[in-house]
């Protein structure tokens, strides 16, 4: 029996489709980012290989690290100048974003019933977003970083997913084994990938992130509803 669960972020408690929300991300980071004269087009490229970099991370460095080694490669070391603007964007103009929510929803309500119960609770969204926009997102649903035992984010990740070591870390980090976890998540590849260290698993459907068209037969799965109504029947711990 699992006294713990992971929950991913993107598609999962926040109900959106991946490629809907990517299009919006980029179309307010670039629209923030031209007037200081960097190329549209350009800037979203240098994005997406400091995103590549980050999920091919080997551990010598944090994402973070990672990503504007990268970044700054692609648009020059002044781009290094951009990190503190791109927090007060995450912080700001990204809440704009929100607009790509499918439907209105406030996940403060199952979260804090499974803290009562007593479960250990872990926000296991992929870490490639700073700190300041990941707790944006958590707004949008009526939680924040405070109500999760560990959230990921670059800042303190050396992997990301699918790698099995990310979730490794995140069991070393909560003092966990993997058959005391549940991951829950709407990516077959990414999120199931915590079977490798042995968590149990759920595929989270409503919004499912299946680019590849992956059988989903082999996971336990369902839509959310279906799994608030198995986590609403869990026993104290």
């Amino acid at each position: 029996m699992f006294n713990t669960i992971l929950f991913d972020l993107d598609g999962t408690l926040v109900p959106f489709l991946q490629e809907e929300f990517v299009h919006s991300y980029f179309k307010a980071l670039v629209r923030r980012l031209t007037p200081m004269g960097y190329d549209g087009e350009r800037l979203v490229q240098a994005l997406w290989k400091g995103v590549d970099a980050m999920v091919d991370n080997d551990g010598a460095l944090t994402n973070r690290q990672v990503f504007w080694e990268v970044f700054t490669r692609e648009l020059g070391v002044q781009a290094l100048a951009l990190e503190s603007i791109l927090d007060d964007f995450y912080a700001r103009e990204f809440d704009g974003v929100r607009a790509v929510l499918r439907e209105n929803v406030d996940r403060s309500g199952l979260i804090r019933f499974l803290r009562e119960q007593g479960y250990t609770l872990v926000l296991a969204t992929n870490p490639v977003f700073p700190a300041v926009a990941v707790e944006t997102r958590l707004h949008w649903v009526g939680l924040a970083g405070t109500d999760f035992d560990w959230v990921t984010t670059y800042e303190n990740s050396r992997s990301s997913k699918p790698n099995p070591a990310y979730y490794w870390d995140i069991l070393a980090r909560i003092g966990k084994q993997g058959g005391e976890c549940l991951m829950v998540g709407n990516n077959p590849v990414d999120d199931m990938a915590a079977r490798e260290v042995g968590m149990e698993v759920y595929l989270a459907t409503d919004y499912l992130e299946n680019p590849n068209g992956l059988p989903l037969d082999v996971w336990p799965g369902g839509s959310f509803r279906e799994l608030e109504a198995r986590l609403a029947s869990l026993p104290k711990i």
